[in-house]
């Protein structure tokens, strides 16, 4: 055994080895500092907004915001580019960023519009609280995530429900259904993440402008290889019918009896509503058209279609007979929208038939500042 003074002297050893090899490695350079946090957006009290994005390699980068077009941005010499736009309305914007021509989210804003095929940023421009979209000291509903396996599009989906203020599942009270659609792109999140439905139902409703109503947003797809294809997938005949033939059948089979045997809802067809947006808007129209026995209140905004659509395939039976049915035909589009057309079209075919609708022309594009005054407008005029 060693002694306990060999032991100390083996470890005094060790120790001025190891300070003398310390001493030969050169000191270390601590990381660089990460450079400052880019602010972006910067909403000013003028209503203007700021954009910014750091890429300090880029050659061009453009801000890409929902209503205009490609903007220029400028580079300063810490490598960040900014672009402040003129006063903006007060409402909710879509944007992204492109640096030499890729599409980029904006990195220092967590605020998304869902999206499945092109996910971007929002920015809000807050505005009075007359605006039926902003948060108000009001009473507010909830919203409820629900997932099920589908039979009819064969995979697992979810659908949200809202209910408004007051509601008990445990009382006797029915409340009137608005089965509310997203578009193209969307996922079955995009009326509440982006639309903001349920804030413009919960001030409607404090302010006895609408019904008091449970609103069900399913996932808008018949099959899902719909969107996976992308935007080309408008062009495949074959694969839009039968995206719009199974979602029908998965609403009408599937949500609908699940829903309707949940939630406190009244079951007739004068107390059941569908309205949606673009490819939804064409879902509201080809399910609630030709099923009404189940709808008496039908919405669609900036209605998905081709110029030369062939109504009298969508809707084989529509005649003046419906008119005894309908309690509210409401077509509306912005005359800015690309969709115009077909949505004119749609109307003057209607008139052929002798079917009364409601027309809707308002300025505006395909975008979601269109689409929230829509619902504000039409949630209004329902279950009266």
């Amino acid at each position: 055994m060693q002694s306990s003074s060999s032991v100390k002297a083996c470890f005094c050893v060790l120790s001025v080895l190891g300070a003398l090899a310390a001493q030969d490695k050169p000191a270390q350079t601590p990381p660089p500092r990460p450079p400052a946090p880019v602010v972006s957006p910067e909403v000013h009290t003028d209503a203007t907004v700021t954009f910014r994005f750091r890429d300090p390699n880029a050659a061009e980068v453009k801000l890409w915001r929902d209503g205009a077009d490609g903007v220029p941005m400028q580079k300063d010499d810490q490598g960040v580019w900014s672009v402040t736009t003129a006063p903006l309305a007060p409402d909710y914007y879509g944007y992204a960023f492109t640096a030499d021509g890729v599409r980029l989210l904006d990195p220092s804003n967590h605020d998304l519009v869902p999206s499945l095929l092109s996910p971007r940023n929002v920015v809000h421009v807050p505005g009075p609280s007359s605006l039926p979209w902003e948060l108000n000291d009001v009473s507010h509903g909830e919203i409820h995530r629900h997932f099920y396996k589908s039979n009819v599009a064969g995979d697992d989906r979810d659908y949200y429900v809202y209910t408004p203020a007051g509601y008990n599942p445990a009382a006797k009270k029915t409340y009137p259904v608005l089965y509310l659609l997203h578009g193209f792109s969307d996922d079955a999140s995009g009326w509440t993440a982006i639309g903001h439905a349920n804030v413009i139902l919960d001030n409607l409703i404090a302010q006895g402008k609408a019904k008091p109503m449970i609103v069900v947003m399913p996932l808008g797809y018949g099959t899902m290889k719909f969107v996976h294809v992308g935007w080309d997938a408008w062009s495949n005949a074959e694969l839009r019918d039968r995206n719009f033939e199974k979602f029908g059948e998965a609403l009408l089979t599937e949500v609908m009896p699940q829903v309707e045997g949940e939630y406190r809802i009244t079951r007739d067809r004068n107390a059941r509503a569908i309205a949606g947006l673009s490819m939804g808007g064409k879902e509201s129209l080809l399910t609630g058209l030709n099923n009404l026995d189940k709808f008496s209140w039908i919405g669609a905004f900036s209605s998905a279609g081709a110029p030369n659509e062939d109504f009298q395939k969508d809707f084989p039976s529509l005649d003046a007979k419906a008119n005894q049915q309908l309690h509210l035909l409401w077509i509306a589009c912005g005359t800015e929208d690309g969709l115009i057309t077909v949505n004119r079209n749609l109307r003057a075919w209607l008139k052929t038939k002798g079917v009364k609708e409601t027309e809707i022309e308002t300025p505006g594009m395909h975008t979601w500042m269109v689409w929230r005054r829509n619902l504000a407008e039409f949630a209004q005029l329902l279950f009266r």
